[in-house]
């Protein structure tokens, strides 16, 4: 296997991993000491539910996430300047996607350190794909204001991407604020925009459903309270 910076998806919630991911990886990861991670705790599990058989002491690994200073980075390659592949683990879903492991993918490029992104889960691209809306062009928005009078004009602008530019928009909330979207939404953009509403991708309890504002006003939408949820504006 050739030596690399490679980036390990994860599943997205309590789901089989034969389900999402491929053999391959299953073979890159057991041969893998180094590991940049966001949560030591839950990078441990997952590689667990991987392999059994890892030794988890012999493992190495990086915590990276919003509390790491970024001027130390660049430690966490070392392994590779040493002839040692180094994987990174996200929380959920595939690394450097709406998440911190593209400064670490960005500085690998800067040094000429081959980068393998390996197959799997990616609730941004899964949504998309189950919306019936533009995969031509889309954009991924992260999160919306909290305060509801910037989140109606952020959510206008999204609208008005959509209507003027054909381009499929997609953001994310925290699921305990997920009523709460639903509710502006609804009340703010117009009849005939519709809204995916894609909550636990390939988990037991997914929901992928695509109705017009009108339509969902009339539709009595699950309790997605405790559920990741990614929304999606089109046409």
């Amino acid at each position: 296997m050739d030596k690399a910076l490679y980036l390990i998806p994860v599943t997205l919630g309590e789901t089989e991993i034969n389900q999402v991911l491929p053999s391959y990886n299953h073979d890159v990861i057991v041969s893998i000491k180094h590991f940049i991670v966001e949560n030591i705790r839950s990078a441990r599990r997952f590689l667990k539910k991987v392999e059994k058989s890892i030794d988890i002491d012999e493992l190495t690994f990086y915590e990276l996430n919003r509390h790491t200073d970024r001027n130390v980075i660049g430690e966490y390659l070392e392994p590779l300047k040493k002839g040692l592949s180094v994987g990174i683990i996200s929380e959920a879903g595939c690394p450097a996607i709406a998440d911190p492991g593209s400064d670490v993918v960005a500085l690998a490029q800067k040094q000429n350190i081959k980068v393998v992104p390996l197959v799997g889960p990616s609730s941004i691209i899964m949504s998309v794909m189950g919306s019936g809306f533009n995969g031509q062009s889309f954009a991924f928005n992260g999160y919306l204001p909290v305060e509801v009078p910037q989140r109606i004009k952020a959510l206008k602008k999204l609208e008005n991407k959509v209507w003027n530019d054909d381009q499929t928009q997609s953001f994310i909330e925290t699921p305990y604020r997920n009523a709460k979207m639903i509710e502006t939404m609804l009340s703010a953009l117009r009849p005939q925009t519709k809204i995916c509403i894609a909550a636990g991708i390939t988990c037991p309890e997914e929901y992928i459903k695509t109705k017009t504002v009108e339509q969902w006003k009339k539709e009595k939408v699950p309790d997605l309270g405790k559920i990741p949820c990614i929304f999606v504006l089109g046409k």
